[in-house]
């Protein structure tokens, strides 16, 4: 026969951490279970150790503990007594949520993992490259996948803003927990630095950064990984490939000349890294005017010539996978830090950019570096015998 304590610790189980997005019975933060008999019923108070003292979304787990005691037939009352994990607690948690190893990997270089990774890139700036990653992420975490962000464009990082995030990531001593925003896990430079001070770093140090946002932060089960690259094909890029051997890279570009032949040379370095290109995404593409006519304020066509010129150089086809226009909403959203995919799902803008997140949705995680449960077998194995 199942107690009230018994069934207190089964509601807690649909108690989600915010940060790390498990159980928080799995995390081993519920401590304890107290019942107590009063005349009006049941008294109940909840122990749980945060991972840190200084844990940003301790009152939003006070409140989801609460509610779930308190959802329990004979639970007349709910208390929650806070408390922190020990060193020893914290090395065990690390080593549960690392898959068995304290030791900070890479999980997306792994030869299992199954999780999408996309670079966004783009030859010059200006062309909206973030405002293009962040609200693919927020669509594609729209669509029911788990989808993080890796800000890597170091100099000029906006994806927190974009997103509305202004806070750092919560450290579990040399583990880092993303900060969540519109269900999309993020990271960015852009939460160590004080506001207006520029980064300014050399080649070693830009890689070391990259590493460390994709090892050290505990990114969970992603479906999908949206890194934003910095302009250009510079040393970012470079690092990417090598920590990253299965991304792929999509290509943003406006339909203005100068700025497609720019980004036909952000893409053509996967010739250099052996990365796919998974398509184009021309943005500021028209101006739609009252009476339903398009003003081509950039000229036109930029993004078919990039997608020509990659899928000639690449020896395959790659495709246009949408055309974004000129569109008020977008900017609004992005200073916001409401995604336009969000905040005007209507707009023409965010239609296309929905379109766009559901086509790479749909793709399949490419082969490299996944094991493929085959055996070489010997030429002499093969030779039937004379």
């Amino acid at each position: 026969m199942t107690t009230l304590a018994d069934r207190v610790r089964e509601a807690l189980t649909t108690v989600v951490d915010p940060e790390i997005r498990r159980p928080i019975t799995e995390l081993g933060m519920v401590r304890s279970v107290d019942v107590e008999d009063a005349a009006d019923g049941a008294h109940v108070r909840v122990g749980v150790d945060l991972t840190v003292a200084t844990c940003p979304m301790r009152s939003t787990l006070v409140e989801n503990v609460t509610a779930a005691v308190r959802g329990v037939d004979g639970v007349a009352g709910a208390a929650v007594d806070l408390g922190v994990m020990t060193p020893e607690q914290r090395q065990e948690l690390r080593t549960m949520l690392r898959g068995g190893t304290g030791d900070p990997v890479i999980p997306f270089s792994q030869p299992g993992s199954l999780t999408k990774v996309y670079a966004i890139a783009s030859g010059k700036g200006g062309v909206g490259k973030s405002s293009v990653t962040a609200n693919l992420a927020v669509a594609l975490a729209a669509e029911g996948l788990n989808v993080g962000v890796v800000d890597a464009d170091i100099y000029g990082f906006s994806i927190p803003r974009m997103l509305g995030v202004d806070r750092q990531p919560t450290r579990v001593d040399s583990m880092l927990l993303p900060p969540v925003a519109h269900g999309v896990k993020v990271v960015s430079i852009g939460m160590f630095v004080p506001a207006g001070q520029p980064v300014v770093w050399r080649g070693p140090m830009l890689h070391r950064a990259l590493e460390q946002f994709l090892a050290d932060v505990f990114w969970g089960d992603l479906d999908v990984l949206l890194l934003d690259l910095p302009p250009g094909t510079g040393d970012i890029a470079i690092s990417v490939a090598q920590l990253l051997p299965g991304s792929e890279i999509v290509v943003v570009t406006t339909p203005q000349a100068a700025a497609a032949e720019v980004a036909e040379r952000a893409g053509s370095i996967a010739l250099q890294t052996h990365q796919g290109v998974v398509g184009v995404v021309e943005n500021m593409s028209w101006l739609e005017q009252p009476d339903g006519t398009r003003l081509q304020v950039f000229g036109e066509g930029g993004g078919e010539r990039v997608a020509r010129s990659l899928g000639s150089a690449l020896g395959t086809q790659v495709p246009v996978l949408g055309q974004v226009p000129l569109d008020p909403a977008v900017r609004e959203g992005g200073d916001d830090g409401a995604p336009v995919v969000l905040s005007a799902p209507g707009s023409p803008g965010a239609r296309v950019l929905r379109d766009v997140a559901r086509s790479l949705a749909r793709r399949s995680r490419g082969l490299a570096g996944m094991r493929l449960g085959l055996t070489p077998v010997s030429s002499r194995e093969e030779r039937p015998a004379p």
